[in-house]
């Protein structure tokens, strides 16, 4: 199992057998890249620890815990003595983005994962072994028919069985009040976006070995790189920025005006291009269905760019900031303001509800394109702080109009950040906008027709032919306890 996942992390591997659980560990060094070896342990090696992830936090919960207690400088290490401390109750000390298991000597055990679903996790439950693994792919073709979900925000423990110990979106976020009037808001509620979206940023920066910026040119990465320069500039730090499309692409050209906007400012801009061809396109389709284990179409045509930039940027980083989540928290796609969504109470369900279903799609996506070549991918928008500042804003504050273009509040927040160009350029898909959409419908249109396959509902020949190679990596996986089918609209 382990060997299957090695490209999550190619840096060095790991395992211990405790009485009758096993933990093995793929790292990505980013972290104490000498020190950080996993499993991790306690001083008198009698508990255990594998993460995937970054804990965000891990400074202030050293602080707190005590740094006696510390060997390495791992971020992981945190999440260990938050178990040895509290037991599970020390997963609520943890913000950031993770899937652990622990143990001890004695052979207690827990599995966690993430409240938004972050980082992935797997489960197999069989009467006489209960397996977990961060990809599909990891596990035996006799266990895949049983192969879950492992949800979001719980634990799991032979004792205590699956308890969730965090909401994905807190149930006591609710919108402050109604808006009197759409587009029109206090000053201090802009400042409060800017803010909390400069803090996760910054949060998200640390690092041992460097962090990068994928940039699509759209304004939620540009927001992004922009605070994330201005942070490199303090630190004395270059930062390397990361656009692909084809050739002559509306992504391309955007990403390359805010690098050089960005970088006329700080001079720290080391901006890196992906031109890709039609046949690169078509070349890359069968590896990014396999490398993101979902046949979704609006996943795989992102999925294909976002798989070739992160094929170059690995040479370069071992971590990249990305843009997503913001449109599921600020209402960014066009859906959103369409019918029944033009009710404000029916907009804020809805976003509420995609952003509870990242975790099986766009997050999928981030996930497995960029750890597909042992890249690791930091969604700032995704930070707590954010999402509940965002869910609480009137949903009113997110809707469209004359003279209120979507996601208004989010670029008057970055006014003065960015071009006015790319401030307020409009929302175009990252499939689309990198050229990828066309070629790609292209390459499958002669694909076997599997709609009928396994009973598995596909909507168009499209997606027909992104289940026909699935299907062939994944034998006996069942989608429908794995995929969330279908959480798009």
């Amino acid at each position: 199992m382990l060997t299957r996942i090695e490209h999550r992390g190619p840096d060095d591997t790991g395992e211990i057998r405790r009485g009758n659980v096993w933990l093995g560990h793929q790292r990505l060094s980013i972290m104490d890249v000498e020190g950080g070896h996993q499993p991790l342990t306690d001083a008198g090696a009698t508990t255990y620890l594998v993460a995937n992830g970054e804990i965000y936090n891990h400074r202030h919960i050293r602080e707190d815990l005590g740094h006696a207690l510390f060997e390495t400088g791992s971020d992981s290490e945190a999440a260990l003595h938050a178990l040895i401390v509290d037991g599970p109750a020390g997963l609520a000390r943890l913000r950031g983005m993770f899937a652990l298991a622990f143990t001890t000597q004695d052979g207690d055990f827990l599995a966690a994962r993430d409240p938004l679903g972050v980082k992935p996790l797997y489960w197999v439950r069989r009467d006489d072994v209960t397996l977990f693994a961060s990809e599909l792919r990891a596990f035996d073709v006799e266990d895949r028919p049983l192969v879950e979900t492992f949800p979001p925000g719980h634990c799991w423990s032979p004792a205590g069985g699956l308890v969730r110990f965090a909401d994905t979106v807190p149930a006591h976020v609710r919108p402050a009040r109604r808006a009197e009037e759409p587009g029109v808001w206090e000053r201090s509620l802009v400042k409060s976006v800017r803010e909390a979206i400069v803090t996760a940023v910054e949060n998200r920066m640390m690092s041992d070995v460097g962090v990068g910026v994928f940039l699509s040119g759209g304004l939620d990465s540009a927001i992004v790189a922009a605070v994330a320069a201005e942070y490199a500039a303090e630190h004395r730090q270059p930062l390397p920025t990361f656009a692909v499309g084809s050739p002559g692409s509306a992504d391309l050209a955007a990403a390359r005006r805010v690098a050089e906007y960005l970088d006329a400012k700080h001079h720290n801009i080391e901006h890196h291009e992906v031109v890709m061809s039609r046949q690169d396109a078509v070349d890359a389709l069968p590896r990014a269905v396999r490398a993101i284990e979902h046949y979704d179409p609006s996943l795989v045509r992102s999925a294909v760019p976002n798989l070739l930039l992160a094929e170059y940027a690995v040479r370069h980083v071992h971590a990249v900031l990305t843009g997503e989540g913001a449109d599921e928290l600020f209402a960014g796609y066009a859906y959103y303001h369409r019918e029944p969504f033009t009710d404000p109470d029916a907009l804020q369900a809805e976003l509420v509800r995609t952003v509870g279903e990242l975790h099986h799609l766009n997050l999928q996506r981030c996930d497995r394109a960029s750890m597909a070549f042992g890249l690791e991918a930091r969604e700032p928008f995704l930070d707590r702080d954010v999402i509940e500042l965002a869910l609480s804003i009137p949903p009113e504050h997110k809707m469209i109009g004359p003279g209120i273009e979507e996601k208004k509040l989010l670029r008057e927040a970055f006014e003065g950040w960015l071009p006015d160009e790319i401030l307020h350029r409009g929302k175009e898909q990252f499939g689309d906008g990198s050229g990828a959409k066309e070629v790609l419908e292209e390459a499958v249109r002669s694909s076997p027709d599997v709609a009928a396959a396994e009973g598995v509902e596909l909507r168009n020949r499209e997606e027909a032919g992104f289940y026909a190679i699935w299907r062939q990596e994944l034998d006996g996986i069942r989608p429908d306890r794995t995929l969330g089918l279908f959480a798009t609209t």
